[in-house]
């Protein structure tokens, strides 16, 4: 559980990074998306009291609308900031490979993510030296 932790606080770190680079490049303060990438971090680590009685179906199903709701909030105000701007685009596209895997992965992949963090610098390092030689 701890690991799954630290994969959903490197991804929420990611995106405030990635956020701060757009406003950076834009010149303009995302005060919206940054409220709801905080938001659904919060949702997202938040930890349930032991007194929470178990879901039926039909609540399970409400809550994961909820939740989809809030995905397809947070995909439109992506695709909106990748129309408004190439240099958002690029961004974004240029770095797929580091936080695309994380959010289509399952709670298990997702852990294994963790544990081979410490071996992607001398997988960037092939990368770029493949890169360099073009």
């Amino acid at each position: 559980m701890a690991e799954e932790g630290k994969a959903d606080a490197q991804l929420f770190q990611l995106l405030t990074n990635l956020l701060q680079e757009v406003e950076a490049l834009t010149n303009q303060e995302e005060i919206e998306l940054r409220s709801k990438i905080d938001s659904l971090g919060l949702e997202v680590t938040k930890v349930p009291s032991k007194s929470t009685p178990q879901l039926d179906e039909l609540e399970i199903a409400r809550e994961l609308d909820k939740l989809s709701a809030k995905l397809d909030d947070v995909d439109e105000m992506i695709s909106s900031a990748i129309a408004a701007d190439p240099q958002v685009q690029s961004l974004l596209s240029g770095t797929a490979d580091v936080w695309m895997p994380v959010i289509t992965a399952t709670a298990d992949e997702r852990r294994n993510f963790t544990g081979s963090i410490g071996d992607d610098t001398t997988e960037v390092k092939d990368k770029e030296a493949v890169a360099n030689s073009r």
